[in-house]
């Protein structure tokens, strides 16, 4: 009876200690999945009375989940910080830390069409051939999906490989449901979204982050630096091209440049859903610190350090 009583007891204190636990909600890019799952559980190793609970999507849909939607959230990150100056700041945000980068890059596994002679001279004409499907994500959802086009565009010019975007996509200035060229590529929300399919060999090649290539094991193709997007060097040349995606309100649009890729990472400002302030500052200093841009790094992707920000992050301590 008392050994009953010891085990009861001992339950009830356990749960408790779970119940207390603080959530730390994050809303993040798909692309950040891998390395934010090794940032939690360093963090709360670290920090045990908190609980990070993450939900990954494209950056501009993980957004909206707060600007439109009003959802919880505490922290934001999005692949590219512009997001966030865009849709979040200033009423939904007060500050952008710029923290990381990556680079663009063609995926595709052993199964694809024409994988043991395609390269880095050759891909433009190999993508063109019947027969060859591409994946990209949803340009007004995810911003790998904006950097697909605007990949293909600046490979027009750098390649001069004449109306390769319009052969390869059929998109005007701007992507609509139901627009796609069905023989030539397949589309998903976010990047992740693609990587089941291209291992069943749905689809030949994916354009995607470096980081995400190497994580999931997949072989991949290394862009020049004058079309990966991943060089301020070039960053002049980048700008040359641009494409159309959804604004904030029905019918209106935002022109994305070219531009070097840099992640981005806020705290969520929402009177409807009251943000755990010391906890999100707490997570974000974390994801600042050399601990955290270690992390970055050992999963592919590049650091910005000192951390670039804009706005107020006096709630950060910067």
């Amino acid at each position: 009876m008392k050994k009953n009583i010891l085990i009861i007891g001992l339950s009830v204190i356990l749960t408790s200690s779970l119940m207390a636990k603080e959530k730390i909600v994050v809303f993040h890019a798909g692309s950040l999945a891998v390395p934010f799952a090794q940032i939690e559980k360093e963090f709360e190793k670290k920090y045990p009375q908190y609980d990070v609970q993450r939900e990954a999507s494209g950056s501009r849909a993980a957004a909206r989940k707060i600007s439109d939607i009003h959802r919880k959230a505490d922290v934001m990150a999005s692949a590219d910080y512009k997001v966030i100056d865009n849709l979040l700041i200033p009423r939904h945000a007060k500050f952008n830390a710029q923290f990381a980068t990556n680079e663009m890059v063609l995926a595709y596994t052993s199964k694809a069409k024409y994988s043991d002679e395609i390269n880095s001279n050759n891909w433009t004409e190999i993508f063109l051939r019947d027969g060859v499907k591409v994946g990209h994500s949803n340009p007004n959802m995810d911003p790998c999906g904006y950097r697909s086009m605007l990949v293909t565009k600046l490979a027009e010019k750098y390649y001069k490989s004449e109306n390769l975007f319009e052969k390869l996509f059929g998109y005007g200035e701007s992507y609509k449901v139901g627009e796609e060229n069905h023989k030539k590529v397949i589309i998903r929300p976010k990047e992740t979204d693609l990587l089941g399919l291209i291992e069943v060999n749905a689809y030949d090649y994916l354009y995607i982050y470096k980081s995400v290539a190497q994580q999931h094991g997949l072989k991949y193709i290394s862009l020049p630096k004058e079309i990966s997007l991943k060089d301020n060097e070039f960053k002049d040349f980048y700008k040359t091209v641009s494409f159309k995606i959804n604004g904030k309100k029905p019918g209106e649009f935002i022109t994305k440049k070219g531009a070097p890729m840099v992640y981005g990472i806020t705290i969520a400002q929402n009177k409807k859903s009251p943000v755990n302030e010391k906890g999100a500052v707490t997570f974000v200093n974390f994801v600042l610190s050399a601990q955290g841009q270690k992390i970055m790094t050992q999963n592919g992707q590049g650091v910005i350090n000192p951390t670039i920000i804009s706005g107020d992050a006096s709630i950060i301590g910067r």
